[in-house]
């Protein structure tokens, strides 16, 4: 069976070192990626599934927010993302968010942002590095439970932003220990997985290779025309 193809969006100032990452993370996990960007030609009937990455802030435009004067933003790929999750998901194709990604999926289904996520979660602690040194709490009878299991997990970040109000059809999936949201993802078919941190940065470690593999499951199951979030499921507990 053909690996299947994974559309993965980047930014134009940092994709030339994340994409590389990505790819090889879904080589690893048994898919190919292919990179979209502002600018790129970004074509949905060329893959089997979307990884929307990290980057900059998301504008609050979108979503009716007030803008704050630390936030680096990019209107043009704001566009492409957001047009890309609503399609990706009305023609079935699994989704996964990385990052401001996660936050894009939030978005592109209705939800909000806090603009200053460590302003108002002041429990959470501030860390931005790509080494695992914040401490994550995966939430039971969920889709990223059944993935990477319910233990404790130690994530990267490198966010500002944050969700606010959860977006329509999605449901927490973890929060970090002063009760941020750290990921979020669909009830329902086709699958869609949102997480605040750089799981790409991380594939070393089996629980983070264990999204990028979800994914490759879910595309698969698309191409079968199979039930994405049943396959990801029976895929992690025979994994």
């Amino acid at each position: 069976m053909s690996r299947p193809v994974i559309g993965v969006t980047t930014s134009n100032r940092s994709g030339w070192r994340i994409f590389p990452l990505v790819a090889f993370n879904l080589w690893l996990a048994g898919g190919r990626g292919l990179r979209w960007g502002a600018g790129r030609a970004a074509d949905l009937g060329d893959v089997d599934g979307v990884i929307i990455g990290g980057g900059d802030d998301i504008s609050p435009d979108l979503y009716g927010g007030k803008l704050v004067t630390s936030a680096r933003l990019d209107p043009e790929r704001d566009a492409l993302e957001r047009g890309l999750i609503e399609d990706a998901l009305a023609r079935g194709i699994p989704v996964l968010g990385i990052c401001r990604g996660s936050q894009m999926l939030n978005v592109a289904m209705g939800g909000s942002l806090h603009q200053d996520a460590y302003g108002v979660y002041r429990d959470s602690r501030f860390v931005r590095t790509i080494l695992p040194r914040k401490t994550v709490q995966v939430a039971p009878d969920t889709r990223l439970a059944d993935i990477s299991g319910t233990q404790k997990m130690r994530v990267n970040a490198l966010h500002s932003q944050a969700v606010e109000d959860l977006g329509d059809g999605l449901r927490v999936a973890a929060t970090d220990l002063g009760g941020m949201v750290q990921a979020v993802e669909r009830v329902s078919d086709p699958f869609a997985v949102g997480v605040q941190w750089h799981p790409e940065h991380l594939f070393y470690a089996r629980r983070q290779r264990a999204l990028f593999r979800a994914l490759v499951t879910a595309a698969h199951a698309r191409r079968a025309g199979a039930a994405q979030i049943g396959a990801v499921g029976h895929d992690a507990c025979n994994g």
